[in-house]
């Protein structure tokens, strides 16, 4: 796919155009479509996989998978969470520069990536241009654009252009993905809070039996198509690859959590969690899928306001009921250094009073457009 050649001037108008489309407040799905629209009138990209991830772990909350990434995403999770390889999402969002091609970081030799030999390269696809989206220091989504398998790739005009909008696109997903209810409500009344559901994989992430609630709560997550597919949503393959990443390893400390927090069309937050059990056959994966306690969303609220590691730090005392004065004993900090953190949060959040700000975290609000 080709995009058609801009004049500097007509160039910058676009990015422009991009940068303002990530600022309009939109929900994920019409952000991703939106974007990736917009984008290939700037930079080819044959296919697209791009995904919202749980800030505290980098699962993935949702994905898109455009034709033919579709139908490899057992391998695709198999290469991310199980094997050594450049590029890694994880490795991307702790680098200084979240943003980088395969040809450039296999010093253009794509057949040492074990990536492009058993995923890409089967499918007809060469470089990929990845980004981990990050707002300050925590990741919100990540974007792997792909080429047809020709010598050449992804240019380093290019890698920079996707630099410059990636900070954009980070901020428009912050926002939207603790936005409010996105779809249609779930099978459930919205005042229930439905007990947990419980499925149960193979090790190849094949599904061998779930509850009723099960079903119920994954019509709850965005970006799938269950039932109708036969596909479990991404989510939970991301959940049991990790598991099965931390079993591998000597130090399973080292790993985040086979746990992910995203939230549902009906705006309700839900917790995916992976286990391993043991059954007469061997080993399976449980998976819980149940409602998050509120009181357990503040941090990724937080961040999802975009207050500062010091505003958090004095949010996380409010809601604990902490006085000024104790704050200022916890944190050893002054009184007017509290209050002046207070103030910035309130005006983030756009609440007044302490009362307002915990009644909305735990309601789970969504960030000011």
């Amino acid at each position: 796919m080709a995009a058609a050649a801009a004049s500097p001037a007509h160039l910058e108008h676009r990015v422009s155009g991009i940068h303002a489309l990530c600022r309009t407040g939109l929900d994920t799905d019409t952000l991703r479509a939106d974007f990736l629209r917009r984008l290939r009138t700037i930079v080819p990209v044959d296919a697209a996989f791009f995904a919202t991830v749980d800030p505290l772990t980098l699962l993935f909350t949702s994905a898109v998978a455009e034709e033919p990434l579709g139908s490899v995403t057992p391998l695709f999770l198999e290469n991310e969470f199980g094997q050594p390889d450049v590029n890694k999402f994880a490795v991307l969002a702790e680098s200084a520069d979240p943003v980088s091609s395969l040809d450039q970081a296999t010093d253009w030799d794509r057949a040492s990536s074990a990536r492009y030999r058993d995923v890409m390269a089967p499918l007809g696809l060469g470089d990929e241009l990845r980004a981990a989206l990050m707002v300050g220091n925590r990741c919100w989504g990540v974007l792997c654009l792909h080429r047809e398998d020709l010598p050449g790739g992804f240019s380093a005009e290019e890698v920079r252009l996707v630099r410059r909008l990636a900070p954009h696109l980070a901020e428009g997903l912050r926002r939207a993905v603790t936005a409010g209810a996105i779809g249609a409500p779930p099978p459930f009344a919205a005042a229930d809070t439905p007990p947990p559901g419980i499925l149960v994989l193979d090790d190849s992430l094949a599904l061998v039996s779930m509850t009723e609630e099960a079903e119920q709560w994954l019509s709850d997550i965005p970006g799938h198509t269950w039932p109708a597919s036969g596909e479990l949503p991404v989510t939970l393959h991301a959940a049991a690859a990790r598991l099965i990443l931390a079993e591998r390893e000597d130090d399973l400390m080292s790993l985040p959590p086979s746990a992910v927090r995203l939230r549902g069309h009906s705006g309700r937050w839900l917790s995916v969690h992976a286990s391993r059990l043991q059954g007469p056959t061997g080993p399976l994966i449980g998976i819980v899928i149940q409602a998050v306690p509120p009181t357990e969303l503040s941090s990724i609220l937080l961040s999802a306001h975009g207050l500062t590691n010091a505003q958090q730090r004095v949010a996380a005392l409010v809601l604990r009921g902490h006085s000024t004065r104790e704050i200022v004993a916890d944190l050893h900090i002054s009184a007017n250094t509290v209050q002046e953190h207070i103030t910035g949060i309130f005006d983030k959040f756009g609440v007044r009073s302490r009362r307002e700000l915990v009644a909305a975290l735990l309601a789970g609000g969504a960030p000011p457009a």
